[in-house]
């Protein structure tokens, strides 16, 4: 009987896992243009929920910036999700640290529900089929390098 139980659970762990796919969301980025998700299929995407408010969040923009620019010409994208109501000092901090990534506006807080963001910052890797492959909570420096290393091996795939 346990030589069976063995058997199953080691069966059951040959499985591949599931990842869950992304929900799918269109919002309006910093530069007036609705970006949806799903349209970016066959590209890997770092999304990054923030808040101007958020000091974490607030230091790991420029890395998030430096990620985006190493990576954009082998399919990866980033795009920060700013999930304040009240947009003027996201903004008011973008006009001082621009960065070359989409910064979209989740007024209602919709996609972050959807995303079951719970800390400050949250950054979510999903890979070029739409499935969510991380999600790292939180930020200290170096944290970067985990992003780098989920990128990495997504691109090898």
């Amino acid at each position: 009987m346990k030589l069976r139980i063995i058997t199953l659970v080691l069966a059951a762990l040959a499985l591949p896992l599931q990842a869950a796919q992304a929900p799918d969301f269109t919002l309006k980025a910093l530069d007036g243009n609705n970006l949806r998700l799903a349209e970016q299929r066959g590209d890997i995407m770092l999304i990054n929920f923030w808040a101007s408010w958020c000091g974490p969040c607030i230091q790991e923009m420029p890395a998030l910036d430096k990620l985006a620019q190493k990576y954009q010409m082998l399919g990866v994208q980033v795009w920060g999700v700013n999930v304040e109501n009240d947009s003027k000092a996201a903004l008011a901090y973008l006009n001082k640290v621009p960065v070359g990534f989409p910064v979209l506006f989740d007024v209602d807080n919709s996609v972050s529900k959807a995303f079951q963001v719970e800390a400050m910052p949250t950054t979510v890797i999903v890979d070029k089929n739409g499935a969510v492959r991380s999600v790292h909570r939180g930020y200290q420096p170096g944290y970067e390098k985990k992003y780098e290393n989920d990128i990495k091996g997504l691109l090898r795939e």
